[in-house]
């Protein structure tokens, strides 16, 4: 469990990057939390730098569309889902819960 940033320091619409064992995002969807990879899995482009819309993030580079509740892409030209991780709050902390990365592995095998 990673403690990123305390609730009031992410506003709704924004997002926070930080390093595990790949880059992670965590996004403020209208006061929810949500952790996804921090990278487009068309292409190497940093989600946390696109557009959030509700719960999905478009990537800035080719407008791929991914929904942070479960990191399916909801637009072309991504394919892959892009890693979730959970996220908790405690005494006014976000905290991720940090997949591993053999998840992954297994989401991309059942695709």
């Amino acid at each position: 469990m990673v403690a990123v940033c305390r609730v009031e320091e992410l506003t709704p619409g924004e997002s926070v990057r930080f390093f595990a064992d790949v880059p992670i995002a965590v996004f403020n969807a209208d006061g929810e939390f949500y952790a996804v990879d921090d990278t487009c899995t068309h292409q190497d482009a940093a989600l946390s730098d696109g557009f959030l819309e509700g719960c999905f993030v478009e990537c800035p580079l080719h407008a791929a569309s991914f929904d942070l509740r479960t990191g399916i892409p909801a637009s072309l030209p991504a394919r892959r889902p892009v890693r979730t991780h959970p996220v908790t709050i405690e005494g006014g902390v976000v905290h991720v819960h940090v997949a591993a990365q053999e998840l992954l592995r297994e989401v991309e095998d059942v695709a």
